[in-house]
């Protein structure tokens, strides 16, 4: 299940890396992981394996797609990040009476 994982992340990176412009790649990354990660919640829905706490499991697979999802979101686009919690930060005072 760790080889299955491991290519399903590096294959897609490598060739996101290489067919895309620079500033593509991470947010391209992001959505296909995201994608991945729904179609493992999906698998691991239909396929009902017993939880082994010494096996990974494709909850386990979706758990790590997706934090891999978020990370890449958040490092494709650092200033909207920033800017979001800006806005965040901002609306916390004046909501306060």
């Amino acid at each position: 299940m760790l080889t299955l994982f491991s290519l399903l992340t590096a294959l897609p990176a490598a060739l996101a890396f290489h067919l895309l412009e620079p500033e593509l790649v991470l947010p391209a990354f992001s959505v296909l992981l995201f994608v991945e990660a729904a179609f493992a919640v999906i698998a691991a829905r239909l396929i009902h394996l017993p939880d082994d706490a010494e096996d990974i499991t494709l909850w386990d697979l979706a758990g790590g797609f997706t934090l891999i999802g978020c990370a890449a979101a958040v490092f494709g686009e650092p200033d909207q990040a920033a800017l979001f919690l800006e806005e965040q930060g901002d609306l916390r005072p004046a909501s306060r009476p």
